[in-house]
Order: structure tokens, then C-alpha cells, then sequence
């Protein structure tokens, strides 16, 4: 069964730096795609960014790009966000996301799903 579990969300003031943890289980880590999205209250789930199973790649939005970094470690089964400069735009609940193949922005790509960590960025 596989399960992924997010941590890392909190209160946090504007500027500041969050660092979200996303530990996977019951699947072959490192032959996965791993993403971020958040959601915000009314507002659909939006891509954040995403690391390639193969080189580590990453791809981020570009509302992100310069302020949020996603890397993996694949010994642990475990993928991070880190969040710099953190406006109260960003405050939404974080999912991670894998699945078995590349990088997908679509939501409905993914199969496994967190439950999410909230992050609230006040002003």
C-alpha cells in the first residue's frame, strides 16, 4: 500500500522559510516522479513543482521558480520543498504526488496522494 505522509506546514510570517517533507512507503522510491501542489480555499490545486525519478531533475511554476527549491533523497523515500521568501499568496494546503513515470502539471496524473500540510504565510 503506498502511503505518503507530509509534514513541515505552519504559521509562518512574511518573508520567512518553510521547509515541507513528503516520506513515501510501499513503493520503489526512486523509480517515481515526485511533485508538490497546493490548494488555497476556493481555488482548484495548482502545481508547484516536481523532481524526475532519473538526474533529479526538477521543474517548478513559475509563480515559485526563484523561491522554492524540491530536491529528494532517495535513501530516506522522502522528497522536500523548501520555501524562501514566503508571501501570503503561498498560504494553501501542500500535497506531494508520485507517480511512475515523468512530471505532470495536470492533477489527475497522479495516483498517490498525501493528505496534505497546511502553510499559512501572515502579513
Amino acid at each position: 500500500q503506498v502511503r505518503l505522509v507530509e509534514s513541515g506546514g505552519g504559521l509562518v510570517q512574511a518573508g520567512g522559510s518553510l521547509r515541507l517533507s513528503c516520506a513515501a512507503s510501499g513503493l520503489t522510491f526512486s523509480t517515481y516522479a515526485m511533485v508538490w501542489f497546493r490548494q488555497a480555499p476556493g481555488k482548484e490545486r495548482e502545481f508547484v513543482g516536481g523532481i524526475n525519478r532519473a538526474y533529479g531533475t526538477t521543474y517548478s511554476a513559475n509563480s515559485v521558480k526563484v523561491r522554492f527549491t524540491i530536491s529528494r533523497d532517495n535513501a530516506k523515500n522522502t522528497v522536500y520543498l523548501q520555501m524562501n521568501s514566503l508571501n501570503p499568496e503561498d498560504t494553501a494546503v501542500y500535497y506531494c504526488a508520485a507517480r511512475p513515470t515523468s512530471i505532470d502539471t495536470v492533477a489527475t496524473a497522479y495516483d498517490y496522494w498525501g493528505q496534505g500540510t497546511q502553510v499559512t504565510v501572515s502579513s
